[in-house]
Parts: structure tokens; C-alpha cells; sequence
């Protein structure tokens, strides 16, 4: 969850290092720091490091009146995990002389015990985190190696955890020695030199022929190329993977802020999502499955795992694998799910969903399940990630690149490929005809143009509600079937980019217990599309009416009788129910964003939390 960016060539390291840090910060911006290489007086090399609290936009200023030149070095932008946002805390970190320098992404599980043995033999430690203790590990191995990389396969092989490891030392000017385990690296060789990043994203200028990284593997970078290894030291050539897309698709493109951006390429999304994923004789076409056909007509339960996000498109996904196919399917937090034991057999199909395909619990669930004989599907957004790795078979979210912290586009294409697996059980173990799964993937295609409705025709009434809500202190979201999976969403969405309280329950609750909350002028956000529980939904909201409550709600176009209970109506297409979780949401993430405008928020880049967690 944090930025990893290194260069050695024969161009100036500082600009190279900053604007990679900047195109990463929405992987944390706690703080960010550089270490370069430059030439004393005398000659010798050394490492200066400067380090801020903050966003990159800090580091960069300090390093405006930076004069030595230095064609290598290591950058790095921070979330925190162990240790609070500080200058000491911040990277680089450095060994006790200060001529070795680690940048790392990922967590040291057993950093206590290192660090209490370090310092019995000596060490100083000037931070808080688990990572300084890669500096010194290195140090101590590069005093019988003599030689980096070496010192750095020695130190990871004492190190248990995840790890994206970028390493510098004084005494081997020009070479960066890399590894990883658990946690992305991509290298690449473009005509400057050679550089490496956590994100893709850092090197596109740079080249378009990269190296994932894959776990216990090494890679050494000189001005003069690249040597990848193995963790016995022994040669390898990893494959290359050529990247197909352009910076432009990482920026604003004219929105105001990359959330706004985002929202509005959902329409495209879905249809990314859905192309060529049904054959003309009406079967579903999934070439990434990686499970044969009666692999699937045996499951017989179903498991998504998935975390925050991904959580509520799981939430969804019960409902049409339980309605479609009728195998039985729990939802569960992957953080929650290896440790109570769950019933698992080789007829099990365990989906983790991941936005990044790091994210460290839903990594580590499905390892267990794997274990346990589970076949395990993955729903991820990013082409080779761990969770896509680790899956027997995998489906692409196709929603590229998403720089807003707060998921939007990723959600709806969870969703719809969510729908793609349910539609594909379900016609597996003949529970629906082929003419009625065509009619289903012809109408869940249908969505995008109905979301395209909903952003170009909803902005009044969203702005009208936003100001309803933004000056309340707590907000409650409320649906029923398929509306409460929208609702936890909801709620989640104002949380993170608005900093508003905000709960979700499913509106048949509301009278064990949440209703005491309700008081003249509490902002109740309920989802009322029309649906086999709308009337209950509406009995639910006069309660909230009638103790004052201001009643935002999402309702389907055509609802005249919704005003007679609602401050605020938000308008959505008409669809079949178990589609409404794709429309309905489209208007709570503008809500929840416009509300973050009016309460002064940074949306794309909320307090505290980060783009990709890839620690439990």
C-alpha cells in the first residue's frame, strides 16, 4: 500500500524520482522520501536523504534547491502501519553508517524479534517501523558479502512476511538490488535506464516492456541493464509483459478530480466487462476459467471473500448465485474468514474479490482455502496480481487503472463480473435456460447506457440532497433485498470520502434498535427502487417521517407516490431487480462525493486510508 520508485541511468535522478512518487501517491501519502547518490568532495559516494511528512508536493519542494546531481536512487511514498506519519518513520531508512538505503511495501511479521536481536548486536535503530530493520539486516550481510544483491537475499531470507524491497549502497554506485515476496514490483529498461516501481503506472514514460516481479525473485539494476535471479542466486529470464495503455487513461481527463472521472467511465466498464463473454449459441464464454465444466456442476457452496468494497459486491453476488443457480452461497470478510474454521470441501468454490489483487486478508484466505482442497475463483481489476495468480481461474474487471481511493468503477465491475460467474453456475447446472440467460446478459448489459441516464440526467437533485445531508453529524442508509446490499455500499462510500457517520441497515431493522436515532432533521438515504419489498420500504420510511427525519431516496423514474414521504428524490432507470445494485449505486457514489465537496474534502484522497492493502 505504499510507493515504491528507483532509477539508475544516465539521466538525473531527483525529477525521475518525484513525478514517479507523485503518479503514486494514491498507493499513501503519510509521508514521502528520496535517496540519492552523489559524489562527495573527495570523490566517495554517499547517500543523501531527505524525507517530509506529507504529500509528495513537500518532498518535491525541498528537493527544488537540491544542486548535486545524482544519476541514481530510490524514492518512496507511505502509509503508515507501524510507526505514526513522521519524518523518522518516513523512507528511505538507512544502516547505522548510513551508506545503505531500503525503500519496502509489505509488512515484517517478525520485526520485533529482529529488531530485539539487531540491537543486541549493536544496531541503532531511529524509527518506529518494521522495515528499518531490512537496513540493517543488509548491513550486516553486506560486511561478509562485500556484495549487494547478496547482502539482500541473505536479509529477506531471515525475514518472514511480504515484502517489495529496493535497496542502494555507497560503496556499488549505480546499482539497485530488488525483491520481492508478496507484495508487486515491475522493473523495466527504457533508453535512460533501468528503473523500478511498485505501480506500473511509474514507468509508462519510461517504456512499455515490463517485468513483473514474481515472488523470490530477484533483479540487480545498472545503468548498463538488468539481472534477474533467483533466491539461490542462479540466472533467470522472466517473462516480459508489454503494457497497452497510456498515461492519459491515469488522469483527470477535464473531471475536476479523479473520483467524478471514474464514475463516469463506469458506462464503458460494464461494457469492457461483458465483451465477447457470450457465444452466439447463447453459452457463456470465460477463457479464463481455469476450472473444467464439471468442475463447476459439482460445487455444491459457494464462498466470496472479500474485503470493504469487494464485501458489498459479495453481498450482491449472494443473491443472484442463491436466485440463479441455487447453490448456497455466505459472504464473508476475509480478514474474518481463516480464522473460524470454515466448512470446506473439494466441492467448495471460495471467489475472492480484490480490487488490487494484493489485498493482504483476501490473499491469505484463499491460500488457506487452497489448502483445505477449495477450488478458489478471483474477481480482480489487475492483470498478474496475486489473487489472479493463486486462482484456479480468474475474471478481469476490466475497469483499468483506478487512482481514487474510494472504489466506484472497480464496484460496478465487480459486480457485473459477479453476475458473469452466477449466470455461468447457473447454466452449468441447467437452472436456467439458455433463453433466459441471454435475456439476462442482454439485460445486464443494458446497464450502461442506464447508468449514462443517471449521470447526465441526475446532478440537480444529487447537489439538492448532498446539501440536505453534508451539515448532519451522523446519516443512516436503509434498503431491503438487493436495496440493502446498496445501502451498506452507500454508507461506506460518505464514510470514506466525507468523513460523515454513517450506518447501513436493512430497513425491516430499523425498528429494533436503529430507529432511536431518529430525530428532527437525521438524514435517512433509503434505496426504493421498485422491487417484491417496495412496499415494505415505504412503511419503513413514514416511521422515519414521522420523527422528523429528512428522507433522501433513490427511487425508479416514474414513482410519483415516493414524493409523498421524501425530501429528496433521486430518479434511476427502470430495471429487474437483481440488476438495480449496478444503477442504484451510481447515484450514493455522486451523492457521497458531492457531500465531501460541500464538507471541504479531498475526495480522491481521504484521511487514513489507502488505495491498496496489502497488510492483514
Amino acid at each position: 500500500m505504499c510507493g515504491i520508485i528507483g532509477f539508475t541511468g544516465r539521466s538525473q535522478a531527483k525529477d525521475i524520482l518525484v513525478e514517479g512518487l507523485t503518479r503514486m501517491e494514491y498507493r499513501g501519502y503519510d509521508s514521502a522520501g528520496v535517496a540519492l547518490e552523489v559524489a562527495g568532495a573527495d570523490g566517495e559516494a554517499r547517500l543523501d536523504v531527505i524525507r517530509r511528512v506529507g504529500k509528495v508536493a513537500g518532498l518535491a519542494s525541498e528537493l527544488e534547491g537540491y544542486k548535486d546531481e545524482s544519476t541514481c536512487g530510490i524514492g518512496h511514498t507511505r502509509w503508515a502501519t507501524h510507526g505514526r506519519p513522521s519524518t523518522a518513520n518516513a523512507h528511505p531508512h538507512t544502516s547505522c553508517d548510513g551508506r545503505i538505503a531500503v525503500v519496502h511495501n509489505g509488512i515484517v511479521e517478525n520485526f520485533a524479534e529482529l529488531r530485539e536481536e539487531l540491537q543486541d548486536r549493536g544496531h541503532e535503530f531511529k524509527s518506529d517501523t518494521d522495515t528499518e530493520v531490512f537496513a540493517h539486516l543488509i548491513e550486516e550481510a553486506y560486511g561478509c558479502e562485500g556484495d549487494l544483491m547478496a547482502a539482500v537475499r541473505e536479509a529477506v531470507s531471515q525475514v518472514a512476511g511480504a515484502y517489495g524491497l529496493a535497496a542502494v549502497c555507497a560503496d556499488e554506485p549505480g546499482t539497485i538490488a530488488v525483491a520481492r515476496k508478496d507484495s508487486p514490483i515491475i522493473i523495466g529498461m527504457g533508453e535512460m535506464g533501468a528503473y523500478v516501481a511498485s505501480d506500473v503506472i511509474a514507468l509508462i514514460d519510461a517504456t512499455r516492456d515490463v517485468v513483473v516481479l514474481a515472488d523470490d525473485q530477484f533483479a540487480k539494476l545498472t545503468p548498463e541493464g538488468i539481472e534477474y535471479t533467483d533466491s539461490e542466486g542462479r540466472a533467470i529470464q522472466p517473462e516480459v509483459t508489454h503494457v497497452d495503455w497510456d498515461l492519459d487513461m491515469a488522469e483527470k481527463g477535464g473531471y475536476p478530480d479523479f473520483m467524478l472521472k471514474e464514475i463516469h467511465e463506469q458506462p464503458r466498464v460494464v461494457r469492457d466487462t461483458l465483451v465477447g463473454r457470450m457465444s452466439a449459441n447463447g453459452e457463456l464464454d470465460i477463457d479464463e476459467l481455469g476450472l473444467s465444466l464439471q468442475e463447476l456442476n459439482d460445487i455444491d457452496r459457494v464462498y466470496v471473500i472479500a474485503c470493504g468494497t469487494s464485501y458489498h459486491a459479495g453481498l450482491v453476488a449472494k443473491n443472484v448465485i442463491e436466485g440463479w443457480a441455487r447453490i448456497p452461497c455466505e459472504v464473508e470478510a476475509a480478514s474474518e474468514f481463516r480464522y473460524r474454521d470454515p466448512i470446506i470441501t473439494p466441492s467448495t468454490l471460495v471467489v475472492a474479490v480484490s480490487q488490487s489483487g494484493e489485498t493482504a486478508d483476501t490473499l491469505a484466505a484463499i491460500r488457506d482455502a487452497r489448502i483445505k482442497g477449495a477450488k478458489v475463483f478471483g474477481i480482480t481489476n489487475v492483470v498478474g496480481s496475486p489473487v489472479a495468480r493463486e486462482s484456479d481461474g480468474v475474471i478481469y474487471t476490466k475497469a483499468n487503472k483506478e487512482i481514487a481511493v474510494a472504489s466506484t468503477k472497480s464496484f460496478i465491475g465487480q459486480i457485473v463480473s459477479l453476475m458473469l460467474l452466477a449466470l455461468l453456475l447457473a447454466q452449468v447446472k441447467y437452472r436456467l435456460s439458455t433463453k433466459t440467460a441471454r435475456m439476462l446478459f442482454r439485460e445486464l448489459g443494458d446497464t450502461a447506457e442506464q447508468i449514462q441516464r443517471i449521470l447526465d440526467e441526475s446532478s440537480d437533485s444529487i447537489h439538492e440532497a448532498a446539501e440536505a445531508v453534508a451539515p448532519a453529524h451522523s446519516a443512516l442508509f436503509v434498503g431491503r433485498g438487493m436495496g440493502a446490499a446498496i445501502a451498506y455500499e452507500g454508507a461506506l462510500k460518505l464514510k470514506e470520502v466525507s468523513y460523515l457517520h454513517a450506518e447501513a441497515y436493512a430497513a425491516g431493522e430499523m425498528k429494533h434498535g436503529p430507529i432511536a436515532l431518529i430525530e428532527p432533521g437525521f438524514p435517512v438515504i433509503a434505496v426504493a427502487t421498485k422491487s417484491p419489498t417496495y412496499d415494505k420500504v415505504v412503511s419503513n420510511l413514514m416511521e422515519c417521517r414521522a420523527r422528523g427525519a429528512v428522507v433522501v431516496t433513490v427511487a425508479t423514474e416514474g414513482d410519483e407516490e415516493i414524493k409523498k414521504i421524501a425530501d429528496h428524490v433521486i430518479y434511476i432507470p427502470q430495471v429487474r431487480d437483481c440488476f438495480s445494485p449496478i444503477t442504484a449505486s451510481v447515484p450514493l457514489q455522486l451523492l457521497a462525493r458531492e457531500a465531501a465537496l460541500l464538507r471541504g474534502c479531498d475526495v480522491d484522497q481521504p484521511r487514513n486510508l489507502a488505495k491498496s492493502v496489502t497488510v492483514e
